[in-house]
């Protein structure tokens, strides 16, 4: 896609913002290409500043589920900025929020908001390790959890080795204090367990993944982190920032029947705006400031335009979007692998409810080991060709796509035609 105007942008924006973007994936580097500056979205399209029009699927990495400028959430973030953008007090839409949470998280007792998945996560294990007076949180490859020191973690030497630094800045004594166990791995995490159980504060896991790709969990696998948790007087956290409001109302603690003793939420409950939140039993909430020694603050948590798009967008999610969102993901995972069969290229498709990749590896994925096995090369490709026939699909073979309320038929029919001939060409 030839973008005269979104490269002219992004030469101009190299010398102000480190990259040109002001988080790494919008950079395009996983793809090849100049990033293609937006203008304008509404339901389920963008327009970029050289006036193409695209077919989004990547929603804002995860939070328009009703699309694009929804009239509702805009309409509601018109009428409380109106009102003033924030006050730094307490309102009554906060606790029409916290109230609107937990009715729909059954593990959340008490919840805290907060303006980013990755605040979110950190005061869910800050608060873990207050309650349980312990340090040693265990993480999953593949999952990300935000850019706190701690979490961004890579594996040690060995399944009950301590972390190190998987990003220059994070002090290697920080990182000690992380385990990194392979994802859907349950034997590591029963042995890590066995051994140093009475360590761990907290277990943190995306409960599908999205940030090597759509990657679900084997049978008994989250069942065995929160079994092992209560076991060993440990916290489970389940990090539904993506997952939360996407593959069920309640997330995929509610497909899973599971009950976590702590969740973080974001993208969806903000409606598109800064705002996210961590909660769990009221004993673990309890240890948090002004009520405990659990300190965590922030000015514009709770800020009243956010909180009015996040009120929104959840009185629009009903059984009816979720049945439709799984006819429109089911449509797309077909058509496209209708469209790998019939061009013979290696790959294949995960998909959890309206969350979808396209991997190129033989499959299935269960794991960041084999998600690394995948073709990037050939990814970057496909992208390029999809971008040229007006699909927007996630820079990197490693994010997942999303299919919101405002797709239509014709939209996943015409992402389809354009991955059957993209993988022609690639």
């Amino acid at each position: 896609m030839d973008s005269p105007i979104s490269r002219a942008l992004f030469e101009r924006s190299c010398h102000v913002i480190p990259g040109g973007v002001n988080s790494p994936v919008r950079a395009f580097r996983a793809v090849g290409g100049t990033p293609v500056f937006i203008a304008r979205a509404e339901g389920a399209y963008l327009t970029s500043v050289d006036g193409q029009r695209l077919v989004d699927y990547v929603g804002s990495w995860g939070p328009m589920i009703l699309g694009h400028a929804h009239p509702a959430v805009v309409g509601a973030i018109c009428d409380a900025a109106a009102r003033g953008t924030s006050y730094g007090a307490p309102t009554e839409l906060e606790v029409r929020f916290a109230e609107a949470v937990c009715a729909l998280y059954p593990s959340v007792k008490m919840v805290r908001a907060v303006s980013s998945g990755t605040e979110a996560t950190m005061g869910a294990l800050r608060a873990a390790r207050g309650f349980t007076g312990r340090d040693v949180v265990v993480k999953f490859e593949g999952c990300y959890h935000g850019h706190a020191d701690y979490l961004l973690v890579k594996a040690g030497s060995g399944a009950a080795t301590f972390g190190v630094p998987d990003s220059a800045g994070v002090p290697a004594s920080v990182a000690a204090t992380t385990f990194t166990l392979p994802y859907n791995d349950t034997v590591s995490l029963e042995a890590l367990f066995a051994e140093r159980g009475h360590e761990v504060a907290a277990v943190i896991v995306e409960p599908v993944v999205g940030n090597m790709g759509v990657v679900p969990p084997d049978p008994g696998f989250l069942e065995t982190i929160v079994r092992e948790c209560t076991a060993h007087g440990s916290v489970s956290v389940f990090d539904e920032v993506m997952t939360g409001c996407r593959v069920a109302l309640g997330g995929m603690q509610e497909r899973a029947g599971l009950t976590p003793d702590m969740t973080c939420l974001g993208k969806i409950i903000g409606g598109g705006m800064p705002l996210a939140a961590y909660g769990g039993t009221l004993a673990i909430m309890e240890k948090v400031a002004p009520l405990g020694p659990v300190y965590q603050a922030g000015t514009l948590s709770g800020n009243p335009v956010a909180i009015s798009a996040g009120l929104a967008t959840l009185k629009g999610l009903d059984a009816a979007l979720y049945a439709r969102l799984e006819t429109l993901g089911a449509r797309l995972q077909m058509g496209f692998e209708r469209a790998i069969a019939k061009r013979g290229v290696e790959a294949c498709v995960q998909r959890v409810g309206s969350m979808i990749t396209l991997f190129f590896t033989k499959g299935p994925v269960k794991s960041w080991t084999e998600a690394k096995a995948c073709d990037t090369k050939t990814f970057g490709r496909w992208h390029a060709a999809m971008l040229d026939r007006g699909v927007y699909w996630p820079p990197s073979q490693f994010e997942a796509a999303f299919v919101s309320g405002a797709h239509v038929e014709s939209d996943i029919d015409q992402a389809v035609a354009a991955a059957e001939e993209s993988l022609a060409v690639v």
